[in-house]
């Protein structure tokens, strides 16, 4: 055998191994979407308002917010609930102008008899999950209700999600996150397709199939003493939220996820933005597998619930695997033809294709609380799930790199995800660039490189009469291109 012989089988080996992984990752997704439609056959129970409303400490984790900390805080004291039951901390890490910002509405509320506090650590020493454990140190509320900067709950939020805490069982009541800027660009709404799916198959179908759930960081509300059974509030990963979740769940807690419930909130409309809350997700949910998957696998959960949690935290290392896929499926052009292979036997693997798409269908058209005609819907999802596909696809290598990042142990800042105060297209971006990132970096670079490999495979493959990867490639070159071309455009705003 020869040498090139012997790298054409090593491509099919990695390249077939790849599709096994996505195949299963998107049926076991096919299987939240089978519990996820067993919602028809459970009854909903809305349990009944408490005698006397419990008292609730609502915490507002901020970092140089200047374009929406005052709405944040308006929006907050006009919460229906009973104003002696009810405390606010805005937990307030900034070093800019927003810090003056919050303590002049702080002190216009507390004239006005709320109780609300402005927060200040003098230093951002474990971020997010830092100032959350600083804030329960000195919190009064029995539950905790957490919101970041850019979300604005109903008036009724807390009136809708505390009679929940009635199941003493019960240590989160986590609600849907809405999307107050969808349409804003071809980015807002791409990224509403995919939450769209996360907050209602994926979060729903856990709950119905009995799995382990997440609560998402914000617009949600913890029972304190769940928090402190499970250990408290730890920065050693960059989601905090998803640690405190399983270690939870494994003290014996549940979540409730409330698909009814709405929280509006603001999607990234920047390109380097949206890749920075990427890498925080990405790399947060690797740290998070490596931290929590052995004690996962050592719990009394039962095989089913052990392989669906461990699908949870692998979710991000989806897109490691798309990355190699991609990069493999070039010399595969060449490795087929070489080994003789016929390409139908890799028809098998159309099922996971299928899978995703009718999860994200039910996700973006079929459930419940989306607007907007039927039909209207149908020919939206057309028209944006291929786009979704492909930025998806020219996200991965980005995303790689913070997954092998979190499995490696190498730390590094947690980096918030600018919030811009960003609704209508009328909105400028470049008025309010002074939070956006100002460099091209080495992975915008190889992105562009990518778009340039996959354009080349493209064109070998019409030449040569080789199409079984032409889509495939085609999307890559799409979803390379236009991260790429996006990343180095929107840098334009920060100069």
């Amino acid at each position: 055998m020869t040498l090139i012989h012997l790298l054409y089988y090593l491509t099919v080996g990695i390249y077939t191994l790849t599709l096994v992984y996505i195949t299963l990752f998107c049926l076991m997704q096919l299987h939240l979407l089978w519990q996820y439609r067993k919602k028809k056959q459970v009854p909903r129970v809305v349990p009944s308002p408490p005698r006397e409303w419990p008292m609730v400490t609502i915490q507002l984790p901020i970092y140089n917010e200047l374009f929406v900390a005052e709405r944040l805080i308006d929006n907050m004291a006009a919460l229906d609930y009973p104003r002696d039951r009810l405390e606010i901390q805005v937990l307030d890490d900034s070093t800019d102008e927003t810090v003056d910002i919050v303590a002049r509405k702080v002190e216009t509320y507390r004239r006005q008899g709320l109780q609300i506090h402005h927060i200040r650590r003098g230093t951002r020493e474990g971020f997010k999950a830092g100032a959350l454990d600083y804030g329960l140190g000195l919190a009064k509320g029995e539950f905790i209700a957490i919101f970041d900067a850019d979300f604005l709950p109903r008036p009724d939020f807390l009136k809708r999600t505390i009679p929940y805490f009635d199941d003493p069982n019960i240590g989160v009541v986590q609600t849907r996150w809405e999307h107050l800027n969808e349409d804003y660009s071809l980015i807002t709404r791409l990224q509403a397709l995919q939450l769209n799916v996360h907050f209602s198959v994926e979060q729903t179908g856990r709950r119905l199939g009995n799995f382990l759930l997440q609560f998402n960081g914000t617009a949600g509300v913890w029972r304190r003493r769940a928090i402190e059974d499970a250990g408290g509030w730890q920065p050693d990963t960059l989601t905090e939220d998803l640690d405190l979740s399983i270690r939870a769940q494994l003290r014996g807690w549940k979540i409730h996820y409330l698909e009814e419930v709405g929280a509006p909130a603001e999607l990234p409309a920047e390109m380097n933005s949206f890749k920075s809350q990427q890498y925080r997700w990405m790399k947060g949910g690797a740290e998070t597998a490596k931290k929590m998957l052995p004690r996962v696998w050592r719990s009394q959960l039962s095989l089913t619930q052990k392989l669906h949690a461990t699908g949870h935290l692998l979710a991000s290392t989806i897109f490691v695997f798309v990355f190699i896929a991609g990069v493999f499926s070039v010399p595969m052009l060449f490795a087929i033809d070489a080994l003789g292979i016929e390409p139908k036997w890799y028809t098998f693997f159309l099922t996971g294709w299928l899978s995703i798409i009718a999860v994200y269908y039910v996700g973006n058209v079929q459930t419940e609380f989306l607007k907007g005609p039927y039909l209207k819907r149908v020919l939206k999802f057309v028209l944006l799930f291929p786009l979704f596909l492909a930025l998806s696809m020219g996200l991965s290598l980005h995303n790689t790199v913070a997954v092998l990042q979190g499995y490696l142990g190498k730390k590094t800042p947690f980096v918030r995800t600018p919030k811009l105060d960003i609704r209508s297209v009328g909105d400028s971006l470049r008025q309010r660039a002074r939070y956006l990132q100002g460099r091209l970096s080495w992975l915008t670079i190889l992105e562009g490189l990518l778009a340039v490999y996959f354009l080349a495979a493209l064109v070998e493959g019409i030449r040569t009469h080789q199409t079984e990867f032409a889509i495939f490639h085609l999307l890559l070159l799409l979803g390379y291109g236009s991260i790429f071309f996006l990343s180095v455009h929107h840098l334009k705003y920060k100069g």
